[in-house]
């Protein structure tokens, strides 16, 4: 096992990483630019390599600075967290080069993995069901492919994610310009812009495997997560096991996520997801390369650490969990608190967390980024935190995330808390019915009303939201939760625009 690794990312996952290296007696390096002088994530570590500017480029995406910091600290092995360049295999391979170890599949996986067309080749060729798509570079020969696919169809860039590049088609007439509007966004945010067609399938649900893999052929899966609710192909809230997941579609899943991880000899943790369609059927649409954000409901009802296995799988030592050792119990949903204003289309927000307070107690964990006096930059992904439950049944969870987010708050930075939240208490939660389009088709329409509500009808939004919710007034409340039958309570803190806190 190593005894020193360097963390190559900041924030919350840092942080993260650092505790089970803690754990485990290896030393940890982070490091941080300019403007994360001081940041909680380098209070988590041992010590601390100042890399850059603030900057991405120049910092948390300079691969030579990377290196240099791993050289000077006698790293022996970088992790790569999430985002930035953990799902870039020239950093794999210049990590390589250097004689250390990328806590990570090889570079080979990262980059075929990383191209969907190629994912989804190899996909096929291990026998899993994709979605009906074709590729090309001729816009022409691209038009006639969506008449045979039949529209709507998606334009999604080939080395894409987060909802980059992609564009809903619902006519002939508008492939072109999406083409080239995709092709272009492409370009820019990866650097190729290469793109392909997928039929669109309405109201899917996103359902994703966690898989381990050992390099020589053996893997596993540690069950599945649901991850349907998202906003702008970002994922928002995410549980396991799937409310819409029986026993024997389990199976079939997790058999075909195992499969494609031992065809591709699978080296380390990795996710496999698919669109399940309202007829039942499911189809493979990508595998990421690296540490899901939403790992901790996984470990929450398996009581394993994700983190801890990928150290020992790069330390050489193999899967050392069994299919038959990994059980599921309980329940566990994750919300993930962002630095983004849900009143003004969750404009990512920037300044000091003067008063931050998270909550805690049974069956809560909080994987945090910031703490108070800590300042929220500009210049990264807003997220700085996620609120992680678990409890014996989905109602009981889902009873437990509502409470553990009226516990936690952060004053200073406006965030997204009120609207996870609204979110948390919506009756089509509740039910399990939702869709990877349900929050922007049916959701946000009514959390804005509240938001955007003139102040003589901020009442009325309120109670018509509560009503939505069942938290209102003529809602029938719960037994113990009388003071959650007032809206207001419910949602937590709020504010009217322009009129402060």
């Amino acid at each position: 096992m190593f005894s020193k690794v360097l963390i190559a990312n900041r924030g919350e996952i840092a942080c993260r990483i650092a505790r089970t290296l803690k754990a485990m007696g290896i030393r940890s390096v982070a490091v941080c630019s300019e403007a994360d002088r001081g940041g909680m994530h380098t209070r988590a570590a041992d010590e601390v390599r100042v890399i850059g500017p603030a900057e991405p480029r120049a910092s948390y995406l300079n691969i030579e600075a990377l290196l240099a910091a791993a050289k000077a600290s006698g790293a022996q092995a970088i992790h790569p967290g999430y985002g930035f360049l953990a799902e870039n295999a020239a950093f794999a391979e210049a990590v390589e080069r250097a004689g250390l170890t990328f806590i990570g599949p090889t570079p080979e996986q990262v980059r075929s993995m990383g191209d969907k067309r190629a994912a989804r080749a190899l996909a096929i060729e291990a026998g899993l069901p994709v979605v009906p798509g074709a590729e090309g570079s001729d816009p022409k020969t691209l038009a006639r492919e969506a008449q045979r696919i039949g529209f709507p169809v998606m334009v999604k860039a080939a080395l894409g994610g987060g909802g980059k590049g992609m564009r809903v088609v619902d006519t002939p007439a508008a492939l072109e310009e999406a083409l080239a509007s995709a092709a272009r966004l492409a370009q820019s945010a990866f650097g190729d812009g290469a793109v392909y067609l997928e039929r669109r399938l309405e109201r899917a649900r996103h359902i994703e495997v966690q898989v381990a893999g050992d390099g020589k052929g053996e893997a596993i899966h540690l069950f599945e997560r649901e991850c349907s609710l998202q906003r702008r192909h970002q994922k928002v809230i995410e549980e396991t096991p799937s409310p819409a997941v029986d026993d024997a579609l389990r199976a079939r899943m997790t058999g075909a996520a195992v499969a494609l991880a031992r065809a591709i000899r699978y080296r380390g943790l990795g996710t496999i997801e698919f669109l399940l369609a309202p007829d039942g059927a499911f189809y493979f649409l990508e595998m990421n390369t690296r540490l899901q954000v939403e790992h901790p409901v996984t470990e929450c009802i398996t009581g394993l650490d994700l983190v801890r296995i990928q150290l020992e799988v790069a330390a050489g030592e193999g899967l050392t969990v069994r299919q038959s050792d990994v059980a599921a119990t309980g329940h566990a949903i994750e919300a993930r608190v962002y630095a983004e204003d849900p009143a003004r289309n969750f404009l990512p927000q920037a300044g000091t967390a003067l008063k931050v307070r998270w909550a805690g107690g049974d069956g809560v964990r909080v994987d945090a980024g910031i703490e108070s006096g800590d300042t929220v930059t500009v210049h990264y992904d807003p997220i700085l935190a996620k609120v992680i439950v678990r409890g014996p049944s989905r109602a009981q969870s889902l009873a437990r995330l509502a409470e553990a987010l009226d516990g936690s708050l952060v004053h200073g930075v406006i965030t997204n808390l009120p609207f996870l939240r609204a979110l948390a208490r919506a009756r089509e939660v509740a039910r399990g019915s939702i869709d990877t389009e349900w929050i922007e088709r049916e959701f946000l329409a009514c959390f804005a009303a509240l938001a955007e509500a003139p102040a003589p009808e901020l009442a009325l939004a309120a109670a018509a939201l509560g009503e939505l919710l069942g938290v209102g007034a003529t809602a029938r409340p719960r037994a113990g939760a009388a003071r959650r039958s007032n809206v207001f309570a419910s949602l937590g803190p709020w504010r009217i625009p322009g009129l402060g806190t």
